[in-house]
């Protein structure tokens, strides 16, 4: 027989024996080859779970001995732990589970096991959950909450919840994630209510085994709206005892509770400065609560006004002034950029500024302004890309992820956080590679200096290769598939944020999106009576003399809030990065880039690259089929589909807008928008 008949023959018999999968199962797929004798004289729920967890899906040596040693070690920190061939050494269960994890995915990755301590970079590692408890979610795409019901029964906690839940504190031990905030940041009042508590005191319950701690979302007003008191002051005294009354409640029904999580004077939502206060005032009021029982407070830094003269400033003027008044366990949560989770952003001048004042990153897991659970985007690259930023705070290799998580400024606290992305689907997240996204948010939550293209490598060995088959350690994949389905696979995945880039908002452009739902193109969208900053024409500022929001020092002068030599980095064009030019400079159209193109057409360039890219996409997943079950394939295909047909919306709709103002061709050599522009103002590009 022929080599190339058997590899076809090979690759038929692989694809007839590929099982249907749902995706429910995440990258927990594997299954145990052989059995393994575990040693540990402790007992606990959390050790009980690290032994069941070697026991069913044990890919090593048949027959193997792994010993679970909790032994006091300096060298580990935290929930770390020592990792060796047959031994799982750490201070405490919660790192004997952990360091299980670690052990079962390099056997079944196919990484090398020696011995080594590994330690997370961040102490509290949280998703925050924007659900409502009415079960919708905002900013949600793949159906609704796992922990809060609507109807009468909405509070009767279900074996089924249970189940849920338990499956998903897993998922989340397995990645190392510690902690979760189950309510949305625009929080009803109601979640303190007693009987609102005891649902959270049954979800607590189900997480805590896997070391996953409880969070609440407060509203600052719930004094007044469910106490009963004339004010929510945060300096009164009836104020004061209403809190340390609330939180000693809590602390009853959930003795290991995390803290609260506060969005304050943002949007709408009520704060300190409604009274005269400030953020420290509300803060270390919620704080002093909290103290006795070891809980923290999450202080969301993102606020901003209808009347500042550049919203990306206003975080930095409004939290600075406070910089080494909050108490210790308070912590300043900051969106990555300084607007609004942008498919690109500089990162956050806050990040570089405070030194006496423990700050923590907010991610966005859930796809807002990046495609929902239709596009296929995966995000660790852009979070790479923001923790690798150097702030230059202690001077050069002052990164992000160093001034955040303890390194540079040695602080009891450090944490970060990421908006989920889960619901009520049976893939968890809408998309099956939306799945990824959770996946790489705790894997750079334990190690903040990972690479994207290892987490990528990683997530699809655990989600996409055949485990079905009992092949037992080591794992070896196969030429064939590494070749045909693992790098173009992954190649897809490395580009895809770049290429959203580009077919959205390239050179710096950013929050051009239709209103509300932040899904398709709107660069046009400005009704009258909306506030400035919340139209794309604020952030665009396109006319006949060009295109882009100068905040240089003779424009808003944002440029100022970073350190040098950023500041002047930033503020000059021969100097800027070119994917920031747009944010930092507004630019006649005929400007020369580096590419020596006028700017029109290298922004005409960018958005049919972004285009071709996604059809490129389209091929490549086409050529995999035979490696991927037909439910996911197929799935995933439509998906890519329509992230294709969204892409050309995006480019017909910016160039035909845009041009209005260039009064200059589409260069010809690119394709011709196949929409009208009256028609792209009317469509809404949900329904497409």
């Amino acid at each position: 027989m022929c080599k190339r008949n058997f590899i076809a023959i090979s690759l038929l018999f692989l694809f007839i024996n590929l099982s249907a999968e749902d995706g429910h199962s995440l990258w927990l797929r594997s299954k145990s080859t052989g059995s393994v004798n575990v040693v540990c004289s402790e007992n606990s729920p959390t050790i009980n779970i690290a032994k069941q967890e070697l026991k069913q899906a044990w890919r090593g040596k048949t027959g193997a001995t792994i010993a679970l040693t909790i032994k006091s070690d300096k060298l580990i920190k935290d929930d770390g732990f020592k990792l060796s061939f047959n031994t799982i050494q750490a201070n405490t269960d919660l790192g004997i589970l952990y360091g299980v994890y670690e052990l079962l995915r390099r056997q079944q990755t196919g990484e090398p096991i020696r011995d080594e301590i590994i330690n997370p970079s961040y102490e509290r590692r949280l998703l925050n959950h924007w659900d409502n408890l009415t079960e919708t979610i905002e900013r949600g795409y793949a159906g609704g909450s796992i922990f809060w019901r609507n109807g009468k029964d909405s509070l009767v906690v279900t074996e089924e919840d249970k189940t849920l839940w338990r499956e998903y504190a897993r998922a989340n031990a397995s990645i190392g994630i510690n902690g979760t905030v189950i309510n949305n940041v625009n929080a009803s009042p109601l979640v303190l209510k007693s009987e609102y508590l005891m649902r959270v005191k049954a979800i607590a319950e189900v997480l805590r085994p896997y070391g996953v701690k409880t969070y609440l979302s407060v509203n600052f007003s719930s004094p007044a709206i469910i106490g009963g008191l004339s004010t929510s002051d945060p300096l009164n005294a009836k104020v004061i005892k209403w809190w340390r009354d609330k939180v000693n409640e809590i602390y009853k029904i959930i003795p290991d509770f995390g803290g609260f999580l506060v969005k304050a004077n943002s949007e709408g939502q009520p704060g300190p400065q409604d009274f005269g206060r400030t953020h420290a005032d509300g803060a270390n009021m919620l704080a002093d609560a909290l103290k006795p029982f070891g809980g923290i407070v999450m202080w969301r830094a993102f606020v901003y006004s209808a009347t500042s003269d550049d919203r990306a400033k206003q975080a930095y003027e409004e939290f600075m002034p406070f910089e080494g008044q909050f108490r210790d366990n308070v912590i300043i949560q900051i969106k990555n950029g300084p607007v609004d989770f942008q498919p690109r952003e500089p990162f956050s001048p806050l990040f570089g500024a405070m030194e006496k004042t423990a700050v923590m990153p907010e991610l966005q897991i859930t796809q807002e302004y990046l495609g929902h659970a239709i596009h296929l985007v995966f995000l660790a690259p852009l979070w790479q890309e923001f923790l690798q930023s150097d702030t230059y705070q202690k001077g050069a290799g002052s990164t992000v992820a160093r001034c955040t998580d303890g390194t540079l400024f040695p602080k009891r606290l450090t944490a970060i956080a990421g908006v989920s992305n889960i619901g009520l689907d049976v893939n968890w997240c809408g998309h099956h590679f939306a799945q990824a996204n959770w996946y790489a948010f705790g894997r750079l939550a334990w190690n903040n200096n990972l690479s994207s293209e290892t987490i990528a490598d990683e997530w699809l060995k655990l989600t996409f290769y055949n485990y079905n088959s009992d092949q037992s350690e080591p794992i070896a994949f196969s030429d064939d598939w590494e070749e045909n389905f693992l790098n173009p696979v992954k190649q897809i995945m490395l580009e895809s944020r770049e290429v959203a880039v580009n077919y959205m908002m390239p050179l710096g452009l950013h929050h051009i999106f239709a209103a509300d739902h932040h899904y398709g193109p709107g660069p046009w969208w400005a009704p009258a009576g909306v506030r400035r900053d919340w139209t794309p024409p604020y952030y665009h500022q396109a006319d006949t003399n060009g295109i882009g929001f100068d905040r240089t020092d003779k424009g808003s002068d944002a440029v100022s809030q970073y350190h040098e030599p950023l500041r002047s980095q930033f503020n000059d064009l021969k100097t800027c990065p070119e994917e920031y030019l747009l944010w930092f400079h507004h630019l006649p159209w005929n400007y020369t880039v580096k590419s020596g193109r006028t700017l029109w057409d290298e922004m005409c360039y960018r958005y049919d690259s972004g285009l071709q890219a996604v059809r490129e996409f389209q091929k490549t997943w086409d050529r995999v089929e035979l490696y991927v079950d037909p439910d996911r394939f197929t799935h995933v295909q439509s998906k890519l589909r329509r992230q294709c047909r969204n892409a050309q919306v995006w480019k017909d709709a910016c160039l035909l807008y845009f041009q209005q103002f260039s009064r200059k061709p589409i260069p010809y050599e690119i394709d011709r928008p196949v929409y009208d522009l009256k028609d792209l103002i009317e469509m809404d590009m949900l329904s497409q």
